[in-house]
């Protein structure tokens, strides 16, 4: 019964053998949270300053580096807690229906933090060694945000976490990295950019409440309830998506920045995606659309810094 159980949910979740066993453990989806702040603090130092490529290169894939580690501490610790089962969606099933080693799972993590961390001495000897400390802090929160005694996760300051530390935090050392100096002006710029992420964890935990709420954790969607979670989400794109309209307006974006509001029709389908649905895997469209609107918002930012500091 519990192979078929496995064999249904991998079925429905259209999990493969091989290679994507290592990349469903790597969330893809959620990559977008370390992508894009990266490249909009980058393109605001290009507009400023110049940009060292190199610096971004290694900035960029320590960023994912760190973030796809978080995800490898999540899926061990959750296994470990007994939260996941071969039943649970949202994960890389890489324990639970794959049959990978708990250990085999947590080495790889602390293997990319240490790529990671050999990126960060690349970066602070180009730069700041003040970048060392901030960035071994984030490698700590990305640990504390499912491991220790108190996981960040389980209580309802994950998405502020997820939001400052990915957003705010990211976009100000990639720019910084390449400036040597850090402006109001990116701190405001990337609140939107905070915001999308801190949706990306809220959307996994409307996805997750009841299970959640079953083991004790105390996240936002839990606290106010699933409608009153989706009502806030909506809410929440709206703050981004009237900020960066205040920004333009200021002329703290270019005009080009016009484009990053198309993401307003996809934040749109992240809401109809998830009214009216209860169930985890109805509602993975949804999270996986939550993404997808932090990509395309943060992509088309990106670009139209860049178009604005050739024209």
């Amino acid at each position: 019964m519990e192979s078929s159980n496995k064999s249904t949910i991998k079925q429905a979740l259209n999990e493969k053998s091989g290679f994507q066993i290592w990349w469903r453990l790597l969330r893809p989806h959620t990559l977008t949270a370390s992508f894009v702040p990266v490249f909009v603090g980058t393109m605001l130092a290009l507009i400023d300053h110049g940009i060292n490529i190199f610096l971004f290169l290694a900035m960029l894939l320590a960023s994912m580096l760190i973030q796809s580690a978080t995800n490898m501490f999540n899926e061990y610790y959750d296994f470990a807690r007994g939260l996941d089962n071969e039943e649970s969606v949202g994960i890389g099933g890489t324990i639970v229906r794959d049959g990978v080693s708990p250990k085999t799972v947590l080495r790889l993590a602390l293997t990319f933090f240490g790529i990671a961390i050999l990126l960060g001495v690349y970066i602070c000897i180009e730069s700041s060694w003040w970048i060392a400390i901030i960035g071994l802090v984030c490698m700590l929160f990305g640990y504390l945000y499912t491991g220790g005694p108190l996981p960040i996760a389980y209580t309802p300051l994950g998405e502020i976490f997820s939001g400052f530390l990915m957003g705010t935090v990211i976009i100000g050392i990639s720019y910084f990295i390449q400036t040597q100096t850090l402006t109001s002006t990116v701190i405001w710029v990337s609140i939107p950019i905070a915001i999308f992420i801190g949706a990306i964890m809220m959307s996994n935990n409307i996805r997750d409440l009841d299970g959640d709420k079953e083991n004790g954790r105390k996240t936002i969607a839990i606290l106010i309830g699933r409608k009153n979670a989706v009502r806030c989400l909506a809410l929440l794109f709206t703050v981004a998506f009237a900020l960066t309209t205040v920004y333009i307006i200021l002329g703290m974006l270019p005009i080009w920045s016009v484009i990053a509001l198309l993401g307003i029709f996809k934040a749109i389908d992240v809401v109809k995606k998830f009214q009216g649905k209860s169930q985890p895997i109805e509602m993975l469209p949804a999270m996986v659309a939550t993404g997808k609107t932090n990509t395309i918002y943060g992509f088309l930012l990106g670009i139209s810094l860049l178009i604005s500091n050739f024209i």
